[in-house]
């Protein structure tokens, strides 16, 4: 096979050197609206009748293999084979605190990424093959992602600026994207205080979120100062995910649904809707909440999204 993409072994145990010792700059990740592989070029008509060409973003599938079972087949842009891999793997809870990863090797022909292990795994009882499809509510098995979340303790430390969130939007919605050029795909970022780490979409939100959670992983990136910020709903999906990453705050510029509420209240996670310019609503949480920004009625920042596009999308 192939090793096109090969994220360096890493251990899952306490101890993996942190990038924390090295000052982190913006963006150490961020989309690449020109990049020939993620958007195609079609052809159609607008509202009058007239010829146009316009940006469309690809889908393609991939094949996720344990050692040497196959897991799922999941569809997806195509960007980080390796992180969106080992996200998966580690936010459905098969890949274990003490696992050691000897090696990821994506095929891009084939369109298989594999995942190497110390230690041998074997989920034939657990596992049907399943086709993880682009829809929002498809992306995940619910009940592998339950198994740890009442186990988790987010830091009770951690705090949200105001003034932090409001340069992040900034920030995000002005950053070169996807989501500008073509439209029809989610976006997930990892933030540190008022700088935007890690930007990571895709065409499902779920994928983005494995994404961000393989690099934190491969890269030995600590949670307990992070703020998540994502494009979409802040759904019982998105609370669980960022609980079980450990990370304290979840910010979104959409709105909540009432499980997804009562999940990061059980949880103490930090919950953040409809954040938009200087507006937002925090339904848990708040005591993590520093207001150190002046509030104005005016949005300040610019919308992220092309005219007309839908926020929760």
């Amino acid at each position: 096979m192939a090793d096109t993409s090969v994220a360096p072994p890493r251990s899952l145990r306490k101890g993996t050197a942190k990038l924390e010792a090295v000052e982190l700059a913006e963006f150490l990740l961020r989309p690449d609206p020109q990049d020939p592989r993620l958007t195609s070029r079609v052809e159609g008509v607008d509202e009058q009748g007239r010829p146009v060409e316009t940006a469309v973003v690809t889908e393609r599938p991939l094949t996720l293999y344990l050692n040497r079972q196959e897991i799922v087949t999941m569809m997806t842009i195509g960007d980080y084979p390796d992180y969106l891999a080992v996200g998966y793997l580690l936010n459905q809870n098969m890949l274990r605190p003490d696992d050691e990863i000897e090696g990821v090797d994506y095929d891009e022909e084939l369109d298989v990424v594999v995942v190497r292990t110390r230690r041998e795994t074997n989920y034939e009882e657990k596992l049907k093959k399943k086709i993880r499809t682009s829809g929002c509510a498809q992306g995940t098995v619910f009940g592998d992602l339950m198994e740890r979340f009442d186990e988790v303790a987010l830091s009770q430390g951690a705090r949200l600026h105001t003034s932090w969130l409001y340069a992040l939007t900034r920030k995000i919605n002005t950053a070169p994207s996807l989501y500008l050029e073509a439209g029809a795909i989610h976006g997930c970022v990892l933030c540190q205080g008022e700088r935007p780490l890690l930007y990571m979409e895709d065409v499902g939100r779920h994928n983005a979120v494995d994404k961000i959670a393989g690099y934190m992983l491969l890269h030995g990136l600590t949670p307990d100062d992070k703020i998540f910020y994502t494009t979409g709903r802040l759904t019982s999906e998105m609370v669980i995910k960022t609980v079980q990453m450990g990370i304290p705050i979840l910010v979104s510029r959409s709105g909540f649904t009432a499980w997804g509420v009562d999940l990061a209240r059980q949880a103490g996670l930090t919950l953040i809707g409809r954040a938009k310019g200087r507006r937002f609503i925090a339904l848990s949480g708040a005591e993590r909440i520093v207001y150190d920004a002046e509030h104005r009625d005016e949005e300040e920042a610019p919308r992220h999204g092309r005219k007309g596009a839908r926020d929760d999308a």
